[in-house]
């Protein structure tokens, strides 16, 4: 029988952000889109997580999510049968980075949840196109859904992010790291890094997207994740 799947969305997501996903996968796999919402740390989500997920399944990311993931490789290695990174970053966010990112939570802080979504995905990551327009505003519904609490936990956690690379070198399971090719935070050198890492991993970029591949380009994102769902698992 096929792994139970797990899906965690990015940061301001929830389960919508995975839509063509979920109605073209749960015909084969039982499908559980997991919040990653239970806390300000990385490390507290991915706990709070371990304690409902399946006894071991397929594991996919998507940019916060996909730090999520890796962190539950790092504490429940034997749970995860294979791991998909999309939108990832390996590395600690920097004091720069993390400092950068004040002022757009002060906007969020303030009541303009709009320009909280649009200073962490701004509207140039996403791939041009008429799409662009119909993906931002489903991103701001799915934010205002979560509400403000939410979205701000979830900003400290990308913070606080630790680095993954000391990790993501021990993975030893059918790996997929993905990337839309107009991403501009995670560029495409950046994954092909984190891809070279790991030993099983395959590279997938999705032409016609950028920060939300699920969204910009699903069919192409559907079909790396059947090809790698349909990968055999590496004897460990």
């Amino acid at each position: 029988m096929n792994e139970p799947l797990v899906l965690l969305p990015d940061m301001m997501c929830d389960a919508r952000v995975f839509g063509p996903q979920l109605a073209e996968l749960s015909a084969d796999h039982a499908i559980t889109v997991a919040p990653v919402t239970g806390g300000d740390r990385i490390e507290e989500i991915a706990s709070n997580l371990l304690d409902v997920l399946p006894r071991r399944f397929a594991l996919a990311g998507l940019s916060l999510g996909a730090s999520v993931a890796m962190e539950l490789v790092r504490r429940a290695p034997g749970r995860v049968t294979r791991i998909a990174l999309m939108g990832a970053s390996v590395f600690a966010e920097t004091p720069q980075g993390a400092a950068d990112l004040e002022p757009i939570i002060m906007k969020a802080r303030a009541g303009n949840l709009d320009a909280f979504v649009a200073g962490f995905i701004p509207p140039g990551t996403l791939a041009p196109g008429p799409q662009r327009a119909e993906v931002m505003e489903l991103l701001c519904d799915m934010a205002a859904h979560l509400g403000t609490d939410t979205v701000i936990r979830q900003a400290r956690a990308v913070q606080r992010r630790r680095d993954y690379q000391a990790e993501a070198r021990r993975f030893k399971m059918p790996t997929l790291v993905l990337c839309g090719a107009y991403d501009g935070p995670a560029p495409i050198k950046r994954h092909q890094f984190l891809a070279d890492l790991i030993p099983y991993a395959e590279l997938s970029v999705i032409q016609g997207a950028g920060r939300l591949p699920t969204l910009e380009q699903p069919d192409a994102t559907t079909d790396a994740l059947m090809a790698w769902m349909r990968q055999p698992l590496v004897l460990r």
